[in-house]
């Protein structure tokens, strides 16, 4: 089920981990098919329906408790069943709204009691559990293989009762799954996939059949946009990813004009062409229908009624064109229609993929990740797509196909492996065998006859057979598969596991080579090869040892395989390599630079580097006690040896308690050391190990002290090796971060090769560089630096990419540079403070927040800047409809921002005729303290307009305004009294200020030693007063 819910549903926008699912076919026959399975889950299998769960599965029904009755103790809001699990609790506890089920015989009850609204509880019950399997069976569960003897087998093998319950679920569960995949297939493959041609021709169609007249179908019909592109579509290239083609402005004659979205799923109506920019609001209104046709018949009664009466004449004009349009194409019909079927079946595979894609446009956006890895998935996965456009437009032969096979899977575990969490499913490629009639070379059958060997042969035969193996090219592929295809990966394993020594180290050997492909390493896995290759750690032999563990670090490239080394304590062993010259009689120093002791250190560190792209397996070689040993072996001066040494630091440098360890045991100083070697691969790993590490201020210190910024703005100068640069960029970024390194940096004219990297380098370059700069430029003198290099242009240049990132850090650059008059006017000049407003409209709430920031200066030092936001047609409504955000650091930012605006008193009328009253009255009652601050700032400049104040206190925003002064910050103190001391100039405020106890808190405030938060609080208590007295007054008179 858990596949299933992952690759195949359809979730809205928000995403797989918080969006809900669409309304769509797909959805709802998955929905159908998990309810029918659960309501016969009772009489089908009574005894698996009392199998209690590991975790409840909760959500918010629709139940009421009456709907329950017997077998259910019910009150006015709860309801819990009869039947109790061992530990007593109900299997069915509700509490309206929100109900727990721990048993599938409660769900098949629940089902039977919901009748109309079955579905509804289906999907709100997924919908709050993502992952249910692991709820029912719990994180650590064994899937099953698809045996369909297995439910046999159980029956003999298995004496733990709960145990036995536990996997029959399990199998169940599976085969669920398997037939939910075959069923969405099968209503998938009846799915017609619309394309631009089909568009194309029902546009041209219906302007045919369309004028003024009233006999015609329609008013007009009409292309939002004229330019098309080389594939046929006309929607922007960020919206085709989503599968948009073309959007039309349809007039009927019964109603206004429609803005239509085309797409591969359909069509529907979307937000519309805004008037004031006549861009398209892109967010679907309504349900999705099969073509043009159907949406505008639903649409317009007009419409309906005219092409009912054209009908026959429509059609004909259709089949004429698509006689035109298919004529050229009969010839490759067998094809196109084995590419459409393939092309249905990606989709299911790599579904995930795709709706990753859908929300990160860019991989590039995460810059933690290794880079050089990052850089050849994007390659391998763009190589694998010609690939496959390759195979589909020419008629290739049969090795070449095959090939073509093999590399897509090959391209697409290499992807997979690079995911250091091991929540997610294996996305492992399919099985490829060699076709049977290919032209393979003669090595394919030679290395077939020598498996022969293998398997019917005494030992000396064994041993040649070896030998004579390990003369052909292992590393080419042919000669890998050969292996595998006849059943050789099973007999060298097996080989493992005899006593001969020589028998294992060929074998090793052997493994070696081939485990480079990725279809060989998923074999051997799944041959039970990596348990046996763990116990070869704990041989007296050092060659087996190193060899095993090589072997590993070549297999441990994807979760199955770390998990499978973890769980078979081949982590601890591979660590004891590590230490292995400490067994030695010899001195600990001396015995450690042994060539043997060293390689089976080396080959240890290899594996552990492989493994450590887990964060379970990260945990796993800390409590090992790893860290001091890979900190000893980080004082050698063999280079093969520290380059897996830092790669596993680097790697696990993302964990915090890796980086109080890494600080404890003083590795910083050897990395810094390191990165004066002349080995590229060796400095880029240490750079990126100090990026990791440096988000803590003492490690930036430590980098500084122990002379590693010097390296760093050296290596800047060597731009050909683009992975070391984005490292020590990453390196020099984070050691921005403090001042003291920022004046090094200057010194080493760090800044001036920064501004010439902004142009012609690769986005993961970019990011780290333009964050570098921006960190500096916090400073007046670098500010001045990046102006008088000529950096302003390129950083604006900068601002209509997509790479979230990179916008991120590009924002706050500017920004920064916006403080200096004279850039402000450089940035002004080139449209940037324009380019920063569009940036609000990003979907992504950091850029959001980014941009809204780095807007604060430029609004405060731009020359005329009344008049320059008034310029941005839209600007100031769309900054107050940023108040509707969820986003903490987006609402704190636009704050600020409007702080800004309202300096000027005709765009603060503006902003007040946008409802900014309700809406910052409305965020009052928050706890964030840097929200508060710039709320309150806020607040205090839309006083002064109008009666703002008094609506302030008509919308609640003054008793939440003075628990603020109960804050521990100083900043947020200060705020506040500015906008207590604006709003206490309303009668009504003063009151609500002084019940809510506001005199006794100002009044300690009075004594601060901030001059500007000790007048407003003194002017407020002094309208306070003011008013008691005018009160009092009036009393007596």
């Amino acid at each position: 089920m858990g596949v299933a819910l992952t690759r195949l549903a359809q979730w809205t926008a928000a995403g797989y981990e918080t969006g809900t699912l669409e309304i769509t076919p797909l959805n709802e026959s998955i929905l159908n098919e998990i309810t029918k399975f659960v309501e016969s889950f009772s009489y089908k299998y009574p005894q698996e329906a009392k199998f209690v769960f590991v975790e409840p599965l909760e959500w918010k029904t629709y139940l009421e408790p009456s709907a329950f009755e017997s077998g259910y103790v019910v009150s006015a809001t709860t309801a819990e069943s009869e039947d109790t699990g061992k530990d007593g609790q109900p299997l069915l506890f509700l509490s309206v709204p929100y109900i727990k089920v721990r048993s599938f015989g409660q769900l098949s009850q629940l089902l039977s009691i919901a009748t109309d609204s079955k579905l509804q509880e289906a999907q709100a019950c997924i919908e709050a559990n993502r992952d249910p399997v692991v709820k029912i069976l719990g994180p650590d569960y064994n899937e099953m293989k698809e045996d369909p003897t297995s439910m046999t087998l159980l029956d003999t093998i298995i004496k733990d009762k709960e145990m036995y319950m536990k996997r029959k679920v399990a199998i169940l569960l599976k085969q669920l799954d398997l037939h939910l995949l075959n069923h969405s297939l099968k209503h998938i493959s009846l799915e017609i996939s619309l394309n631009p041609g089909t568009f194309k021709k029902d546009i041209e169609l219906l302007k045919r059949f369309s004028g003024k007249g009233e006999q015609t179908v329609l008013e007009s019909i009409e292309y939002t946009s004229d330019y098309e592109f080389s594939n046929g579509c006309r929607a922007p290239p960020w919206r085709q990813i989503q599968g948009e083609i073309c959007y039309v402005l349809v007039k009927p004659h019964d109603m206004e004009t429609l803005c239509l979205t085309c797409s591969t799923e359909g069509v529907f109506l979307n937000g519309g062409k805004t008037e004031e920019e006549g861009e398209i609001n892109y967010e679907r209104k309504g349900e999705i229908y099969k073509d043009l046709v159907t949406c505008l018949k639903d649409k317009s009664p007009v419409f309906s009624e005219n092409m009912s009466k054209h009908e026959i004449r429509f059609t004909e004009e259709q089949q004429k064109d698509n006689q035109i349009f298919e004529k050229p194409k009969t010839e490759d019909g067998h094809s196109s229609v084995a590419g459409s079927e393939k092309s249905k079946i990606e989709k299911i595979n790599f579904g995930k993929s795709h709706m990753t894609k859908r929300l990160e446009p860019s991989l590039n956006w995460r810059v933690t990740v290794d880079y050089k890895d990052h850089k050849s998935s994007l390659k391998d996965s763009q190589e694998e797509k010609q690939g496959r456009l390759e195979k589909s437009s020419s008629a290739s032969v049969a090795p070449s196909r095959a090939q073509l096979h093999r590399k897509g899977g090959e391209k697409v575990e290499e992807i997979v492996s690079e995911s250091s969490s091991e929540s997610e499913e294996d996305e492992e490629p399919p099985d490829h065998r060699q076709e049977a009639n290919a032209d393979l070379p003669s090595e394919y059958w030679q290395i077939q006859k020598l498996v022969k060997y293998l398997k019917g042969g005494n030992q000396t035969a064994t041993v040649i057979a070896l030998c004579s193996m390990r003369d052909f090219n292992l590393a080419q592929e042919t000669c890998q598969l050969a292996i595998r295809d006849v059943g050789g990966l099973e007999v060298l394993i097996n080989l493992l596991d005899t006593d001969e020594v020589k028998c294992k180290i060929g074998s090793l050997k052997i493994l070696k080579e081939i485990s480079h492909n990725p279809q060989i390493r998923r074999n051997i896995v799944d041959l039970g090869g990596l348990p046996i290759m763990v116990n070869i750690l704990d041989s007296p032999h050092k060659s087996l040892k190193c060899l095993s563990a090589e072997t590993i670090a070549n297999v441990a490239k994807f979760k199955r395989a770390r998990r499978a080394v973890r769980q078979h304590g081949g982590i601890t062993k591979l660590v004891a390599l590590l230490d292995c010259g400490q067994n030695s009689t010899e001195p600990t120093q001396t015995s450690l630079y042994e060539t043997r002791d060293v390689e089976v250190a080396r080959c240890g560190a290899l594996a552990l580097w492989s493994c450590s792209k887990s964060h379970s397996n990260k945990e796993a070689i800390r409590k090992a006690g790893g860290i001091p040993l890979l900190a000893r072996l980080l004082k050698t001066s063999h280079e093969n040896m520290l380059i897996p040494v830092v790669g596993t630091l680097q790697e696990c440098a993302s964990e915090e308690n890796y980086r109080a360890a890494i600080k404890a045991e003083r590795i910083i100083e050897n990395l810094v050391k390191n990165l004066n070697s002349e080995n590229e691969q060796l400095q880029e790993h240490c750079a990126m190990a100090i990026y990791q590490c440096a988000e803590d201020e003492e490690t930036r210190d430590l980098v500084r002290l122990h002379g590693g910024l010097k390296p760093l703005a050296s290596l800047l100068n060597n731009t050909d090796n683009k992975e070391r640069l984005a490292a020590v960029t990453g390196a020099i970024w984070k050691c921005s971060i403090s001042k003291e390194n920022v004046i090094k940096f200057r010194e080493y004219k760090a800044i001036e090769t920064l501004v010439g990297l902004l142009t012609d380098q690769p986005e993961e370059v970019l990011v780290n560089v333009v964050g570098a700069l921006g960190e500096c430029c916090q400073e007046y003198e670098n500010r001045v630096l990046v102006r008088k290099c000529g950096g302003i242009q390129p950083l604006v240049n900068l601002l209509v990419g997509i790479n979230q990132a990179l916008l991120v850090n590009v924002t706050k650059a500017v920004g920064a540079c916006a403080v200096e008059p004279e850039s402000m006017a450089i940035i002004d000049r080139l449209d940037g403070v324009r380019l920063l407003w569009s940036l609000l409209k990003n979907p992504h709430p950091d850029v959001k927040a980014s941009a809204a920031w780095a807007l604060c200066p430029c609004i405060e030092n731009a020359k005329d800047a009344g008049e320059m936001v008034r310029s941005f047609v839209g600007g100031l409504e769309l900054v107050v409809n940023l108040l509707k955000s969820d986003n903490k650091e987006v609402l704190a930012s636009v704050c600020a921002a409007i702080t800004n605006i309202a300096k000027d008193q005709e765009n603060l009328a503006v902003i007040t005729d946008h409802g900014v009253v309700p809406l910052l009255s409305k965020l009052a009652n928050t706890n964030n303290d840097k929200l508060r601050r710039h709320l309150a700032e806020a607040i205090s400049r839309c006083c002064m307009w109008g009666r703002n104040r008094v609506a302030f206190g008509e919308h609640k925003a003054v008793a939440p305004l003075v628990r603020y002064l109960k804050s521990n910050d100083t900043n947020v103190h200060r705020a506040t009294a500015q906008a207590l001391y604006q709003l206490s100039e309303d009668a009504d405020n003063c009151i609500t200020m002084h019940e809510n106890g506001a005199v006794k808190l100002l009044l300690d405030m009075v004594g601060s030693p901030d001059q500007d938060l000790q007048e407003a609080a003194a002017g407020c208590i002094s309208n306070i007063r003011r008013l008691a007295l005018a009160t009092e007054k009036a009393r007596y008179n």
